[in-house]
């Protein structure tokens, strides 16, 4: 299974990104799906997952009420809309899959991405 994450960039406070992420070599809708991300020096944090059916969400405490995350199965993308970015958004974000249940744990997941960086200036 390859994971391309996408869409990551340099962005003002206030402003807004969103992150794509195709997979491609077994089925997509098979899969929950989540997002984590990495700042320099921290440990990998959990983000946002969607379920297989793409009908329930759970978002970390941090990102609550400024991030979405969604999914098409028809075109094997999940993606993470993230509104009103703060500096400390900053981070390498990391798309996954997972064919387990406890989304918020990057333990559950079998399946990474590269990343891509996402820098908010103050």
């Amino acid at each position: 299974v390859q994971l391309q994450a996408s869409g990551g960039g340099l962005v003002q406070a206030g402003g807004s990104l969103r992150l794509s992420c195709t997979a491609s070599g077994r089925t997509f809708s098979t899969y929950a799906k989540g997002w984590f991300r990495q700042a320099p020096g921290k440990e990998r944090e959990f983000v946002a997952a969607i379920s297989r059916s793409g009908g329930s969400t759970l978002y970390a405490d941090s990102v609550k009420g400024r991030f979405t995350i969604s999914g098409d199965n028809a075109k094997n993308t999940v993606y993470l809309q993230m509104n009103s970015l703060k500096p400390e958004d900053t981070a390498r974000y990391f798309c996954a899959q997972s064919p387990g249940r406890t989304l918020s744990f990057k333990g559950s997941y079998d399946a990474w991405g590269q990343g891509t960086l996402v820098t908010v200036s103050s």
